[in-house]
């Protein structure tokens, strides 16, 4: 039987999200050292639907602590993707920061444990991440933000408590 290989420029989103669970579980069961896994994400995150779902997984499964003890080899290699990665980070960032503020209206105190988790992640990448492209994409977020939503298509509007909120966690990434 030949074992089936996904190119992981042709990976989907969906395969990139069950890519990074493999990897990250290897690395946490120590079968993949931090370097390996490094250049794997490297690779994976070259294309959109890799980012993509490298992000969605690694910043919101409570269980992978990769981007909690953020390996210097991983940092580099997140640094070599440039713009791409200041750019996804701070999305996760605004889009966390804000439903924080709607789990905690909702009295929902595990999903607001969850988008805090994936908030501390994203300031503590982005505190690392090459900082002028840092600094390019907060801008534009701050100078966005009364136009930007809750929504894919931004129909629903961020009310002032979120983008106060968004406010105060971008100016934690400099703490």
């Amino acid at each position: 039987m030949k074992k089936k290989t996904i190119n992981l420029k042709e990976a989907s989103f969906t395969q990139a999200i069950n890519i990074s669970v493999q990897w990250c579980k290897e690395w946490g069961e120590d079968l993949l050292s931090e370097e390996v896994l490094a250049d794997r994400i490297a690779e994976l995150i070259k294309t959109r639907n890799g980012l993509r779902g490298f992000f969605a997984y690694a910043l919101s499964d409570k269980d992978c602590l990769l981007l909690d003890k953020l390996p210097f080899s991983l940092i580099y290699k997140l640094n070599e993707g440039g713009d791409a990665v200041a750019d996804i980070v701070v999305k996760n960032l605004i889009m966390s920061s804000a439903q924080i503020i709607i789990h905690r209206r909702n009295n929902n105190y595990e999903y607001e444990r969850t988008s805090e988790n994936i908030s501390d992640r994203c300031k503590a990448i982005l505190r690392l991440l090459e900082t002028n492209s840092v600094t390019k994409f907060v801008n534009q977020v701050l100078k966005d933000l009364d136009t930007m939503g809750n929504s894919f298509d931004n129909s629903i509007k961020y009310d002032s408590e979120q983008k106060e909120f968004i406010k105060k966690q971008i100016l934690d990434i400099a703490q």
